[in-house]
């Protein structure tokens, strides 16, 4: 099938849609040369600050989450490709403000692989960084082996609790014990009904049959579920959220985050009657849900799907959580 989207030229994706981000967000953003989406209030910045890396295509993420309370630069690689090293070492230059950097990357070998030459960069150069990373989907490693987890929605919520410890003037060791301990209790599945596309070339990055489904499809169509017959809203929210609170050990009486992300082609109509069924389902179980988010957050071109994302809460990330932020994608008062 020929692909169908407002396009110029192929090889100028990333560099319009980020020219577009940052014209229709200049009150909040800036862009810098080296793909970066910048906080315009970053100079003033007297705290640790926060910087993160991605592939372009996912919209709104990353760069969505830049300014104040959240990301101080974005460094955009190519449609689903991690930006190199040498982006990453300027953005923490950039971003340092004398207090500190936390460098946030997301579990995927090409993002791992930049994140790793990044830090042993400014490491060399005596710069303070901590590297946190999110590593929370299921699908296809267990908790005891999380490092070969995919990083997946998990990412906005972590710049979220960060950016709120941040805000708070705490010092770089505590703001990454922040983001880690929150990190370390969250977890995703996705599931998949219709793969993405490839906005370069067209490709399918995902087969699915027209009956079928797949839970714990990757962010790029990658495997790692198992393919059955399409299943209702609520089958699918009760096999999806059992296996995530099953994870966490929740038990009853615990606090939790709900995040349902839209991969690009689920409508708001399908999310909200998932949404509808883990609300009955965590009342059955009497576990206490403190915090939500319904929408799309990271995307996969028109991948149609959704993440189902949870996290163990207590008082203190619940209030990182509910801090004042202001950034295109995300605002608290």
């Amino acid at each position: 099938m020929k692909m169908k989207k407002f396009i110029n030229a192929q090889e100028n994706l990333t560099k319009e849609l980020l020219e577009g981000f940052a014209a229709a967000h200049a009150d909040l953003v800036t862009l810098k040369p080296g793909n970066m989406v910048v906080n315009r209030k970053l100079e003033a910045a007297n705290r640790v600050t926060i910087v993160t890396q991605g592939g372009s295509g996912h919209e709104p993420a990353i760069s969505g989450f830049v300014g104040d309370g959240m990301v101080d630069i974005s460094v955009v690689g190519d449609i689903f490709a991690a930006p190199g090293p040498q982006a990453c070492v300027d953005a923490i230059k950039m971003a340092d403000r004398g207090k500190g950097v936390l460098y946030v990357v997301l579990n995927h070998a090409g993002d791992m692989l930049t994140g790793n030459l990044t830090m042993k960069q400014v490491e060399k150069e005596g710069l303070h960084v901590i590297k946190v990373v999110t590593q929370e989907d299921v699908s296809n490693a267990p908790r005891s082996n999380s490092d070969d987890r995919r990083g997946l929605v998990g990412c906005i919520p972590t710049y979220k609790i960060a950016g709120g410890a941040a805000a708070e003037g705490k010092s770089l060791e505590e703001v990454a014990a922040v983001a880690q301990r929150f990190a370390d209790n969250m977890a995703t599945l996705a599931v998949a009904v219709r793969g993405a596309t490839h906005p370069s070339t067209g490709s399918m990055l995902a087969d699915l049959g027209e009956d079928e489904m797949e839970i714990g499809m990757g962010q790029h169509g990658e495997g790692g579920g198992g393919r059955s017959a399409m299943k209702t809203a609520d089958a699918t929210a009760d096999i999806m959220l059992n296996a995530l609170l099953k994870d966490l050990s929740i038990q009853s009486g615990e606090k939790l985050m709900l995040i349902l992300n839209g991969a690009g082609a689920t409508t708001l109509m399908e999310l909200f009657i998932i949404y509808r069924r883990c609300v009955q389902i965590l009342k059955e179980k009497n576990i206490q849900l403190v915090a939500n988010y319904v929408g799309e957050l990271l995307t996969v071109q028109e991948q149609a799907g959704f993440q189902m994302f949870i996290a163990r809460m207590d008082d203190e990330l619940l209030r990182y959580w509910n801090a004042p932020c202001n950034t295109p994608y995300m605002k608290k008062q």
